[in-house]
């Protein structure tokens, strides 16, 4: 038997595996960008910490907010990220700015998480009395 004859003969066995394969990733990739189109944007950003919500912003007006003691979130073009942390690892602030609804920045050693959300018509709140860093 020739080497082209024995490749034939293993694809034509594994076809219908071949098939599922790419049936399986065709369908991954759809669902892939139908919830990254379905995901809209949101229009706050809620601060949550130690499981506490403790502040809400606007993704729509710019600037630098405090986080308990170590933290600072910043709030630029519509998107918002961790400008700083004192925390070790730093991994918060590695993450990508977040603008989409379900999206979220956590940093486990300050306890922070903040998440997009569409707005429930509240105010801005911030129980420190502090708009904004400068």
């Amino acid at each position: 038997m020739t080497k082209n004859n024995g490749l034939i003969k293993l694809l034509s066995e594994h076809k219908r595996d071949a098939v599922l394969i790419l049936s399986l990733i065709l369908i991954s990739v759809i669902m892939l960008v139908a919830f990254s189109l379905l995901r809209g944007s949101g229009d706050h950003v809620q601060v949550e910490l130690d499981g506490e919500l403790v502040a809400s912003y606007p993704l729509d007006r710019d600037g630098e907010y405090p986080i308990g003691e170590g933290n600072i979130l910043a709030i630029e073009d519509g998107e918002a990220y961790m400008k700083h942390a004192d925390c070790p690892d730093k991994t918060c602030m590695r993450s990508r700015a977040i603008s989409k609804r379900g999206q979220s920045i956590i940093c486990l050693p300050n306890k922070v998480a903040v998440s997009v959300v569409i707005s429930d018509g509240a105010p801005d709140t911030d129980p420190d009395g502090v708009d904004m860093v400068s």
